[in-house]
């Protein structure tokens, strides 16, 4: 899985960069990328570059011999902080956990999981195992409330004077005016204003002064909590909650039911398990943001802040944004069922983490594919250029070796289409991809598993039902009689060529060819050889046929359905 010296992708020339970072800071010691991930909702695609960019970084490290954690970060203590809408199982009666831990939070009626965050985290570590992501998931509620924090809380408790100094350089500034180039899209705006732990409070000056420490409610799991003294000699805490109007006095040397403000916490995590990659979504690289402002709190916790470049939106074609909170959201598992691991890596690895790149669910997923595929062709040649073949190594597999892939990987489009047309019926499936090539047809539809089942999940749940494919029941007699005599004729032609081009090549061959021998011309000749009318015969002529085979102006691949419809059927709806 060793990938040329050569290759100046992205992913290289930050493994480079992370190599010398170590060597710097804790030579000999396992190269610590992180992510954190968390599990307020669906974990959606664009959340998903919050973790492929540091594992294709890391998987690159072990490629060439070197010891990696990748370190996922639950942030399942963070707060609740909305009810999220188009989910299943939930009501407005969750409102009343705003302000908890999610972990504290009830899971959707029905699921099987323990709370809300392993609900939402189970999903995503199923899709991450799919995809061939080798990770050490940390559990932020685990961290706190057993006391593996407490020493560093007591440190940012102790330095909440500097803490304040700094956090009060930004808390008045506004990010310069940018010239836009053209209007923000909905995505963007979002993140512009802010979301999620980026728009978290940096912490409460109360009557105790500053304060980067949030305690949860003993009585109502809140976070609603304003600290009202502290003596640093014996950490003696005392708070009240605003929700339930609850105090208490704690000794915070002992007390594990609580957290840092965001702002203080990322930092501080970064020096406690020596991150040296992390990178940031575009919500909290703005200035006065989470990761600009950890890079000066870091040294107050003995560290340093992370190689971290900032990521781009990922969207979804057909779709304006991904917000966890609105619902509707696509994540990791959705894409999984209608396009296999490779392809996804692929979309995530070919393009830079600044550049901002879309997911397709609509019908640009069979343009992905069939480019997808000629990468493919390219690189078992060997003419692909350096750059694609790093990207293409890094879709197909990990420094574990290759992830499974379709034995027989026919055309997404095709396996739609037949898909789309035989509804279900395996046995038809196979008789009409085996006719695709009749000298080597398929032993069974597993060889063309699983992507003839993504294919097939992507018609059933992305394709409207009133573009699916239906084939006629019987002729249209009305139509078949009212045709004229170069219509009958090209007819004609077609029926005459079905038992002798019965394959999908043969096919292809014989429905271009049709019009080609209507107007005096071979059916090998090639477009540069042909008035441009022919093109606007072959059109009528294809649209002749779906409306005779489909009733409609168009449908799958004229040679695909034919296929799909079978000899027999094809010339009894053809008026033979």
């Amino acid at each position: 899985m060793a990938l040329s010296t050569e290759t100046t992708d992205w992913v290289s020339r930050f493994a480079d960069e992370v190599i010398e970072e170590s060597e710097r800071r804790a030579p000999g010691k396992p190269v610590v990328v992180a992510s954190g991930l968390s599990p307020s909702g669906p974990i959606h695609l664009g959340n998903l570059r919050e973790v492929m960019t540091p594992h294709l970084v890391a998987d690159e490290l072990r490629r060439r011999g070197h010891q990696v954690r990748h370190l996922i970060s639950w942030d399942d203590y963070d707060r609740y902080r909305k009810v999220p809408q188009g989910i299943d199982g939930i009501d407005d009666s969750w409102a009343e956990h705003i302000g908890k831990p999610l972990t504290s939070v009830p899971a959707p009626q029905g699921s099987t999981h323990p709370n809300w965050a392993e609900h939402f985290k189970a999903a995503m570590v199923e899709s991450l195992a799919e995809l061939g992501v080798e990770f050490d998931g940390i559990s932020q509620t685990a961290q706190y409330t057993s006391g593996v924090y407490r020493e560093q809380i007591l440190h940012a408790i102790k330095h909440r004077g500097d803490i304040d100094a700094i956090l009060d350089q930004y808390r008045t500034k506004k990010a310069p005016a940018k010239k836009q180039q053209k209007p923000l899209d909905e995505a963007e705006l979002e993140a512009a204003e802010g979301s999620g732990a980026a728009n978290e409070d940096d912490g409460s000056s109360g009557s105790a002064g500053y304060f980067p420490y949030k305690p949860y409610c003993g009585n109502c799991e809140k976070d609603l909590t304003t600290v009202t003294s502290y003596v640093d000699d014996t950490t003696e805490l005392s708070y009240t909650c605003a929700a339930c109007g609850f105090a208490e006095t704690v000794r915070l040397n002992e007390f594990n039911r609580g957290k840092l403000v965001w702002k203080v916490d990322w930092p501080m995590r970064w020096a406690y398990e020596g991150v040296v990659f992390e990178p940031s979504g575009v919500d909290h690289s703005s200035p006065g943001s989470s990761f600009q402002v950890g890079g000066q709190i870091v040294g107050i916790f003995g560290g340093e802040q992370p190689i971290g470049p900032m990521y781009a939106f990922v969207g979804i074609s057909g779709m304006a944004k991904m917000s966890s909170s609105k619902g509707g959201v696509p994540t990791a598992a959705d894409a999984l069922k209608i396009m296999e691991p490779q392809l996804l890596r692929w979309l995530y690895a070919r393009r830079r983490p600044n550049q901002s790149f879309k997911i397709a669910f609509d019908q640009e997923i069979q343009r992905l594919y069939d480019e997808w595929d000629k990468l493919d062709a390219k690189v078992a040649e060997g003419s692909a250029l350096p750059a694609d073949i790093a990207a293409h190594s890094r879709a197909v597999g990990t420094a574990a070796g290759e992830l499974p892939r379709t034995v027989r990987p026919l055309p997404y489009r095709t396996l739609a289409s037949v898909a789309d047309i035989t509804a279900g019926h395996r046995d038809q499936a196979l008789r009409i991809l085996s006719d695709l090539d009749p000298e080597n047809p398929l032993g069974s539809l597993d060889e063309a598993r699983p992507r003839y089942d993504k294919a097939e999940a992507w018609i059933n749940t992305h394709v409207p039902a009133d573009q699916r494919t239906i084939v006629r029941a019987e002729a249209d007699a009305e139509l078949l009689k009212s045709l004229d005599e170069a219509s009958q004729q090209s007819l004609r032609l077609l029926l005459d060529g079905l038992a002798g081009h019965w394959s999908l090549d043969g096919l292809t061959h014989l429905v271009y060819g049709v019009p080609k021998i209507q107007a005096g011309f071979s059916a090998d000749a090639t477009p540069k050889e042909l008035p441009p009318e022919i093109k606007t015969a072959q059109r009528t002529f294809f649209a002749l046929l779906y409306h005779l085979l489909v009733g409609r102006d168009t449908g799958p691949r004229l040679p695909t359905l034919l296929l799909a419809v079978g000899q027999e059927r094809v010339r009894a709806l053809l008026g033979e």
